[in-house]
């Protein structure tokens, strides 16, 4: 059996050489980015680590004969890109919430401002939650997806998805209070 470096070193004139390394390591990749970042973006992320590493196979340090390491550090350099564009994202809307034109009618604007705030502050605490108990929020809050139907989807157990919408539930709770919060404890 050949070891990795003498596959990707045969990759350089036959690509299709590479395939056997897809073979070898696809499998174990894919698990540990799913247990990073749940099943739904480990099959973009295993494609993506795969396409670059053919990309870059000239680069590869032929003295080393497993090539596991290597592809894991890329994996795992294209979860935290992921990881970033999706705060970039959720920064994205708590300025859009910021910097939202307002109106000129005193009501509106005392409204507005609130809801403003309450968007950045959700956006905020969205950021704070890990990506798997993110994921289920959002499915449960914007999808209107069951507990079942997000097990489902996420491919975990229901009793995973509780613990996740519990989790998420505890840090929006415990996150400063809003405007309108503020108001309500005033005027009580």
């Amino acid at each position: 059996m050949s070891t990795d470096s003498i596959l990707i070193a045969r990759s350089l004139a036959e690509p299709a050489v590479f395939g056997e390394l897809f073979h070898r390591h696809a499998a174990a990749l894919h698990r540990y980015v799913a247990r990073r970042t749940g099943s739904s973006v480990a099959d973009d992320v295993t494609s993506e680590t795969f396409l670059i590493a053919f990309e870059r196979r000239g680069r590869f340090d032929l003295e080393r004969e497993d090539a596991r390491p290597w592809l894991l550090g890329i994996a795992t350099n294209l979860i935290h890109r992921h990881r970033i564009a999706e705060a970039r994202t959720l920064r994205s809307a708590e300025r859009a919430a910021a910097e939202a034109p307002i109106q000129s009618i005193a009501d509106e604007l005392a409204e507005i401002a609130e809801t403003r705030l309450e968007v950045r502050r959700v956006a905020r605490e969205l950021r704070r939650l890990s990506m798997a108990d993110r994921d289920c929020l959002l499915l449960f809050a914007w999808e209107g997806l069951s507990y079942e139907q997000i097990a489902e989807a996420m491919e975990i157990p229901v009793g995973t998805v509780r613990s996740r919408l519990n989790r998420a539930r505890r840090v929006l709770r415990d996150a400063p209070p809003t405007v309108t919060e503020l108001k309500e404890t005033v005027h009580e």
